[in-house]
This record gives C-alpha cells, sequence and structure tokens, in this order.
C-alpha cells in the first residue's frame, strides 16, 4: 500500500520556487469569511442556482481573486459576476474553475515523467533514513518507480515532492482575473448553476376510519452532494418542468415580495406565481450542509373531502381480437380522490410521493400505500392509486366475437366477487377503440370520454354481481 507521509504538505511550503510564491502572492483569497449572504434556488430538475455575495477587497487596476468554497459541481460555463457598486466598476477578464483538488492520488499523477524524492523507510533500509531521487513512470494500478539503476513496483517508505504545482487546491477554487476601476472593498455576487443539489415534496395522509376525509402533511426533502456546505442560506424553490438550457428561465430575483397563501405552514415558506412556475420562499435562513437531506414543512391541512373507488380496468387490445378468458381473480384497484381546493388546501401542489396512513383498532397508524402525483394546480384533482383490493376480485371473459379488417363485435362477461361483509360499488372502465357503441348490456353504462364507457357494479356482502355488455367498434 503507498503510504505518503503528512510531511509532505511541510516539505512542499518550504521548496515552492521564489517565482510561484510570488505569483501566490498577488493572488487575493475570498473565503466564505467574507459572505454577506447566499441565496439557493433549487429546481426539481436537480440543479440549483447559487447566488453567493461577498465583501472583496480589491487593487486599482488587475486583480487575481481565488473564490473558493464553490460547488465542486458547478457549471463554469454560468458563472457571471456582477458588482453592486456603480456601473462598469468592476469587470471579469478571464475565470478558471480549478476542481483538480490537492490529494495524494492526484499529485502522483502530476508527477508522472518528473522526478520526486523516496525517503525510505528505516525498517528496510538500515539504521537511518535514507533519501534517493526516482522518476513516477506509471501510477495505474499502483505505482512504477525508475531509479538510476533499476525499476521498482513498490514504495517502501514515502515520497516528498521537490515542486508543487500551482493548479492545485484544497477545495474547488473559481479563480477569477478582474479590473477594478477603483481599490477598496467591493460588494460582488457570484452566481452560477450546479448540480447536487435536488428536491422533491413529500405527502403523509391519515385517512379517518371512515375513509370519507383526511390529514395532510405536506414536507420539502432537500438533498445536498454539490461538495460543499451552504450556512444561513436563504432558500427558494421552483415548482415546474424548467427547461434547464433556457438561461432566462433560470435566473432568479434573491430579493421577493410574496403572497402569503392558505394551507402553508406559519413561518416556513411563501408561495408566489414565477413566470410559468411557482415559487416557494423559506421564511428564515437555513444551513444546508454538504452529504446531508433535509425535511422542512410545506403545508397542513385538516378534514380534507376524500372519495375512495373500486375499479376494474380494461384495455383497448382485446375489443380487436377474439380472445375466450381474459382472466381469472382479475385484480381490482383502490383509488383514492380529492380536490385541491377548499378548506387548508387551494395551493400549487409540487410533484412528489403522496404516503397514506390510516389508524387500526388500537389505534395505531397502519400503511396503506403510496402512489407519485404530478405537479398539481389549485382547483384540480389528486388521485393515489394506493394498490389492489384483497377481497374483491374479478373473472372477465368474451363470450362472442365476430370481426373484419375494419370493425369488430365483441360480447363479455364479468363477474365481480366480493368477501367482504359489507356490500361494495366496483366501477368497470372500459377503454375501447376507434368509433364505438354499446349494443347490448345488462346495467346502463356512461360514456365518461370519446374512448371510455364505465359501469358502476353494486355487489351484495359476500356475493357476486355480473355485467354483461356487447360492443360494436370500427377503426377504418
Amino acid at each position: 500500500m503507498i503510504r505518503i507521509a503528512s510531511t509532505i504538505l511541510t516539505l512542499l511550503a518550504l521548496l515552492v520556487p521564489a517565482g510561484n510564491a510570488a505569483a501566490a502572492s498577488r493572488e487575493r483569497m475570498s473565503t466564505v469569511a467574507q459572505r454577506d449572504l447566499v441565496n439557493l434556488t433549487v429546481y426539481n430538475a436537480g440543479t440549483a442556482l447559487v447566488h453567493d455575495r461577498r465583501r472583496v477587497y480589491l487593487d486599482a487596476g488587475a486583480n487575481r481573486v481565488a473564490w473558493r468554497d464553490v460547488s465542486a459541481q458547478m457549471d463554469p460555463t454560468s458563472a457571471l459576476l456582477d458588482s453592486l457598486g456603480p456601473m462598469g466598476a468592476v469587470s471579469v477578464t478571464e475565470q478558471n474553475f480549478d476542481f483538480d483538488l490537492f490529494n495524494p492520488g492526484a499529485l502522483l499523477d502530476k508527477y508522472i515523467g518528473r522526478d520526486v524524492i523516496v525517503v525510505h523507510d528505516p525498517r528496510f533500509a538500515g539504521e537511518r533514513e535514507t533519501r534517493e531521487t526516482a522518476r513516477v513512470l506509471s501510477t495505474s494500478g499502483g505505482i512504477v518507480l525508475q531509479y538510476r539503476n533499476r525499476i521498482e513496483t513498490e514504495l517502501r517508505g514515502h515520497i516528498a515532492f521537490p515542486v508543487s504545482s500551482s493548479n492545485f487546491r484544497d477545495r474547488p477554487t473559481l479563480v477569477l482575473e478582474m479590473q477594478s476601476g477603483r481599490a477598496g472593498a467591493h460588494t460582488l455576487d457570484l452566481s452560477y448553476l450546479t448540480s447536487g443539489l435536488s428536491w422533491r415534496a413529500d405527502y403523509v395522509g391519515l385517512l379517518s376510519s371512515d375513509e370519507r376525509r383526511l390529514s395532510l402533511t405536506g414536507l420539502i426533502t432537500l438533498s445536498n452532494t454539490s461538495g460543499v456546505s451552504y450556512d444561513n442560506a436563504r432558500l427558494q424553490l421552483v415548482a415546474g418542468n424548467v427547461n434547464i438550457i433556457q438561461p432566462q428561465a433560470l435566473r432568479t430575483i434573491a430579493n421577493v415580495t410574496a403572497r402569503a397563501a392558505g394551507g402553508l405552514v406559519p413561518d416556513t415558506f411563501r408561495q408566489e406565481n414565477y413566470f410559468e412556475y411557482h415559487l416557494y420562499t423559506l421564511n428564515h435562513p437555513t444551513t444546508v450542509l454538504d452529504k446531508q437531506t433535509k425535511q422542512i414543512s410545506l403545508l397542513s391541512a385538516q378534514d380534507v373531502p376524500v372519495r375512495k373507488t373500486l375499479e376494474l380496468r380494461g384495455s383497448q387490445d382485446y375489443y380487436r381480437t377474439e380472445d375466450a378468458d381474459l382472466g381469472d381473480r382479475l385484480p381490482v384497484g383502490v383509488y383514492v380522490t380529492f380536490q385541491n381546493r377548499g378548506g387548508d388546501l387551494g395551493i400549487p401542489l409540487p410533484a412528489g410521493i403522496v404516503r397514506l396512513y390510516q389508524n387500526d383498532s388500537r389505534n395505531l397508524s397502519q400503511f396503506l400505500g403510496s402512489d407519485q402525483i404530478d405537479h398539481t394546480p389549485r382547483n384540480e384533482s389528486v388521485r393515489l392509486h394506493l394498490g389492489n383490493s384483497f377481497d374483491v376480485t374479478a373473472r372477465k371473459r368474451q363470450t362472442d366475437f365476430e370481426g373484419h379488417d375494419c370493425w369488430a363485435d365483441s360480447s363479455y362477461e364479468i363477474v365481480v366477487s366480493n368477501a367482504k361483509d359489507i356490500a361494495q360499488d366496483v366501477l368497470v372502465v372500459e377503454s375501447i377503440p376507434g368509433t364505438w357503441q354499446i349494443i347490448a348490456e345488462n346495467l346502463a353504462h356512461a360514456k365518461a370520454s370519446s374512448s371510455t364507457a364505465t359501469w358502476t357494479i353494486h355487489v351484495p356482502a359476500d356475493s357476486h354481481a355480473t355485467l354483461t355488455y356487447k360492443a360494436h367498434s370500427s377503426w377504418c
């Protein structure tokens, strides 16, 4: 195993050539200690816009500033530096993103083909430490060193590097070459896009015992794997399908005036319409650490009216072909639907996962199922597929079929069984291709859409009910 002693850094500091030291002295370091504020605007697509505002002292004329603690996953082509002073007071002439961080592996790679000093361990070299010059030939799968009279692949000691590379940084750094019209402190705002920051909405609902009401809580789940922490950040979230190659859709004004919306948890987020999206602004600063997932309350809604349905859904395919047996013990889906309006709702709901629970006879909550919802505007419905019914199943068969190239007449029998001790209503939803009509049926259907026929079957307790119908469809 290659061991590189901690004395490397000390040797590097002592052995940096005078020319490099002079260049380093001309470079001014900007750290988070000079930060006035940081604003994070996080988008659904895993992209974030960072506004990092700092007070930086500049000389009149040319300046070189190493802006440390930027995101390791930043897009340097998106970086924009604004001076909050007079127009044209500061201008950027060049910028370089240094992300080749100072670590033993990267350091060895930099010295392939160059000479280093190998410090042999006394345990292998005798009673005293010895030093020898060697050239690094390769670091692939291990180290290969060429000495004056031999080549070795095992390192019995550590390496001292005689020359430091100015390209190394101990953390991701954006190096800015800029011109300043005056000497003194300047307030500079660096904005850039980065990956590694993402958010989603998570909803938890408690269904009432009569299955007619729902208590809903919304949480924002924020994850940071960008390689840097953001202390006391102003956090904003954009809900909507943002096309990330449109720069104008990604510029966000940090100082916004938002109006409160019903249903949002007090003192957490404010919501406002923003372009074709919705913007949620956290009312207080928060620290977002690297490699951290945090949750923040978004909304709380009580006594939301819900409708539970049992549904058997068919397919267009079997209306075109002859297939007698379409399935025994077909699953009947369980759906819960509510309207995003009234009461504590009626706010734009960001896309996310909804998980529903219900208390059992001992008042312990039990998991009912979950579903993914898309961005849902106010006054729209939310429909959740929680799973399939255990006690309600169906058997379906084709009883007759006559068809040609452009049309078909097909007859069906659907038997719905109910093992529960209470009666159940089951909605049969059939998607029929082409131009269609129901030419015979034992229960009346409803035309739910241009391609959908639905029947409501009332199934008594511990019994079954049968639906028969004949459909004519043409598609030429």
